[in-house]
């Protein structure tokens, strides 16, 4: 079984930055894919940025493209997301997924979908005032 808790959310003025963090437990870190989701009130839940395996491959959502970076580190079987320029649109809880059923982003596009990871963190809240 693995676990997944978030954290470094906050409030943050528009334009600013925050890091968050995905710490796993229970094993498999280097067998599986990851990835952040956000979910604002009232809207579905929205794919953000995903990783493979090594770190290798990354895919972000258009909207946050050259202000958002994915990184994992194996030795803290951690998963990151560097957010700057921060916008209001960016409020939303943010949480961290990872599929133990591949390694790969592949080519089918479901790293984008919430069907595509079986594991869930329970999400921190960013909020970014204008």
């Amino acid at each position: 079984q693995v676990q997944l808790e978030e954290s470094g959310g906050g409030l943050v003025q528009s334009g600013g930055s925050l890091t968050l963090s995905c710490a796993t437990s229970g094993g498999g870190f280097t067998l599986m894919r990851m990835a952040w989701f956000r979910q604002a009130p009232g809207k579905e839940r929205e794919f953000v940025a995903a990783i493979n395996w090594r770190g290798s491959t990354t895919n972000y959502t258009d909207s946050v493209k050259g202000r958002f970076t994915i990184s994992r580190d194996s030795a803290k079987k951690s998963i990151y997301l560097h957010m700057n320029s921060l916008k209001p649109e960016d409020t939303a809880v943010y949480l961290c997924a990872a599929d133990s059923r591949s390694r790969y982003l592949g080519t089918s596009g479901d790293y984008a979908l919430p069907g595509g990871y079986d594991y869930w963190g329970q999400g921190t809240q960013v909020t970014v005032s204008s």
